[in-house]
């Protein structure tokens, strides 16, 4: 089920709160590069003893090429420290407690006690980590009115928030104000058990004027019609209508994916809109070229998706300037210039929200 490698640390390369990068040589000699989560394994020092997990990097898969350390031989002891009594990762070598905020020593637990439902706050769901970066910028590196935008992220790919380039980006660019990890996910300002008390947590803990999810790094798919983590798009959804709230949901597009199945509006988006969302969704579009959302009109009407509300949105402006930014755009790979239909889709979603947030309709639901 995994691999594994006694080696020894031989460089520092990067360091940020609750995370190192380091260069390891392992038994077999091979040297690689690896990923200690301080908070989970302590501190890391160049000389230690270590034991990294090789299993991904051995499959080729898509962690960026980098091993894991499982355990530092040199450090001997760990004690708990913090309140808190909710178990992440629960019943393996690595669960760890956490301060949730629902729990009764949480200094909120009253708010989540009290609070159910969202009052009308605009909610943007996402599947893919890439979202994240161009649906913040369209609302708040554009605009000169900011929004208190918070980040939900759930546990559907990458488990440690400090994992993502991304948000550290984004919070050092002031485009979100904060995070919340739901589910076995970890490391933001807040831990919540799931998605409803995350919600609830961004909006009256948080303060939110926007709440984005979607989850972490690294997305599982099979091929299969259900066989997806993104799936949980449609179950969030679901969750911000019965919190009453605005639920917008980006699609997935793309004209550059040579996967017929992704192509034009994603075998993804249509099962998640059609078959798991029992609620209506706001669906934005940023496309301009006419041939194209003859198709994704074409693929919407087939699949008899009516019950979301489709918006076409045109994100020319918000194009440009994104284009000019320090956002590091990849989706699959592909950068903004292959793949415009998808950024500007995830633009979409954005202005939609600064413009739901702007008018003030968080009590005059747009899709009642």
């Amino acid at each position: 089920m995994l691999s594994y490698r006694q080696g020894t640390v031989k460089k520092i390369t990067k360091q940020y709160p609750g995370y190192t990068e380091v260069i390891v040589k392992n038994v077999d000699d091979k040297v690689s590069c690896a990923i200690n989560y301080d908070n989970l394994t302590g501190p890391i020092s160049v000389g230690d003893t270590v034991i990294i997990n090789t299993t991904a990097t051995e499959l080729g898969l898509g962690t960026g090429g980098y091993d894991f350390v499982i355990s530092n031989l040199n450090r001997q002891k760990k004690e708990l420290t913090g309140l808190g009594h909710i178990m992440k990762l629960r019943y393996t070598p690595f669960q760890f407690k956490t301060l949730s905020v629902e729990e009764e020593e949480s200094p909120y637990h009253k708010i989540i006690r009290e609070k159910d439902s969202l009052d009308g706050a605009v909610v943007i769901i996402g599947t893919l980590h890439s979202m994240l970066s161009p649906i913040a910028f369209a609302i708040n590196g554009i605009s000169r009115k900011k929004s208190r935008v918070i980040y939900v992220m759930t546990d559907g790919a990458s488990l440690p928030l400090m994992f993502s380039n991304s948000v550290r980006q984004l919070t050092n660019n002031n485009y979100i104000q904060g995070s919340i990890t739901a589910g076995h996910a970890f490391g933001g300002d807040l831990e919540a058990i799931n998605i409803y008390s995350a919600l609830l947590a961004a909006k009256w803990v948080l303060k939110a004027d926007c709440i984005i999810v979607c989850m972490g790094p690294g997305i599982v798919g099979t091929g299969t019609k259900w066989g997806f983590t993104g799936i949980e798009q449609g179950q969030i959804i679901n969750a911000v209508a019965s919190l009453k709230g605005i639920p917008i949901a980006v699609p997935r597009v793309s004209f550059a994916d040579p996967r017929t199945r992704h192509r034009g509006l994603s075998h993804h988006t249509i099962t998640v809109l059609k078959h798991v969302a029992l609620a209506p969704a706001i669906v934005p579009f940023g496309l301009s070229d006419k041939a194209k959302m003859e198709v994704i009109i074409r693929q919407w009407t087939e699949n008899k998706l009516n019950k979301h509300k489709l918006i076409i949105k045109d994100t020319s402006k918000e194009i440009k300037k994104l284009a000019n930014s320090d956002l590091n755009l990849k989706t699959m790979g592909r950068g903004l210039e292959r793949e415009i239909d998808y950024f500007s889709c995830c633009l979409a979603a954005g202005v939609q929200a600064r413009e739901l947030i702007n008018e003030e309709q968080v009590l005059n639901n747009p899709l009642l």
